[in-house]
């Protein structure tokens, strides 16, 4: 063990201001005094102090900077994943069918760490969710991909391309409403909120695609249906969200119901171009379909004999 001026234990060190004993060489590098050093004694002290606090304040300021920043962006990707069969019937319900609900459309807060948060969507039907929105679409490509072969137009090719017009139209959804929020002055909203708002068309479609395929007329009945359900659904969700969650200003209501009118009306050409899949320039199976026999089904590509 070593004290505090580094020599074993029992030995001594001199008294200061003391010549050392005789047959020993004083110290070629004595220890510097109080005016020797500059970080000596009170001011060591206030000098270490003050950097400290200013690289604690620094650090702070720095993470409080990030964390604002991504949370003004983008929230936890738990909390769109956390719903339940009841909130999946219910939402479905609302976005499907906006004219029968009869409840609020304001999101449940809740006091989190001192800040204002929303409860998930397992314990509010108004909070968008992520889990519907990949559903969906997942369901609608498979939909697609049955009214293809039903038509004798399926290829691989026509699902890839299928598949990157549904990821088009999602960022469209996206853009139309981040760019209304924005010029509303509503622009703090989440990435991830507006990713699941512009996700809910394809529940929609799906439903679209299903009735054609029971019956092939009533694509003109439940398309514009569906276009104008999701216009209702998203101007109310973006109404709550400028008058509610961002306190927007009161002064621009007329351009405000301007652009929500814009919003609702985009989803006519939205849902048509995406849901009218047979307009698609798709070049069947050659192999198994332009030359099967008369008495031959195609489906999904492939000739089965009837």
């Amino acid at each position: 063990m070593y004290n505090n001026y580094g020599n074993p234990p029992g030995m001594q060190m001199p008294p200061t201001g003391q010549m050392a004993p005789a047959g020993q060489m004083p110290s070629a590098n004595p220890q510097p005094g109080q005016f020797g050093n500059p970080f000596y004694g009170a001011s060591s002290g206030l000098i270490k102090t003050g950097l400290g606090a200013y690289g604690e304040k620094f650090l702070g300021s720095s993470s409080e900077f990030m964390q604002s920043n991504i949370n003004r962006y983008f929230s936890n990707p738990q909390y769109y994943f956390h719903v339940n069969d009841q909130y999946v019937r219910n939402k479905l319900k609302v976005i499907l069918f906006p004219f029968l609900h009869r409840g609020h459309w304001t999101r449940i807060s809740e006091p989190v760490g001192g800040r204002l948060s929303y409860k998930p969507p397992i314990y509010d039907i108004n909070a968008p969710d992520l889990y519907i929105p990949f559903m969906a679409f997942g369901s609608f490509i498979i939909l697609a991909g049955f009214t293809l072969g039903f038509m004798g137009k399926f290829t691989p090719e026509a699902i890839n391309l299928q598949f990157s017009r549904g990821l088009i139209g999602w960022a469209l959804q996206i853009v139309i409403l981040k760019g209304l929020l924005y010029s509303m002055g509503g622009g703090e909203v989440p990435l991830l909120d507006l990713v699941a708002y512009g996700g809910y068309l394809f529940a929609g479609l799906s439903l679209a695609v299903v009735s054609r395929l029971l019956w092939a007329y009533s694509y003109y009945v439940m398309m514009p249906w569906m276009s104008l359900c999701m216009g209702v659904f998203l101007v109310r969700t973006m109404k709550r969200v400028l008058f509610t969650e961002m306190r927007s200003s009161e002064r621009h209501s007329t351009r405000q119901h301007y652009f929500l009118l814009f919003l609702a009306i985009a989803q006519f050409p939205l849902f048509f171009w995406l849901g009218n899949i047979a307009s698609q320039d798709h070049k069947p199976n050659e192999r198994s379909c332009n030359h099967h026999r008369p008495e031959s089904i195609c489906f999904l590509g492939l000739v089965i004999q009837a």
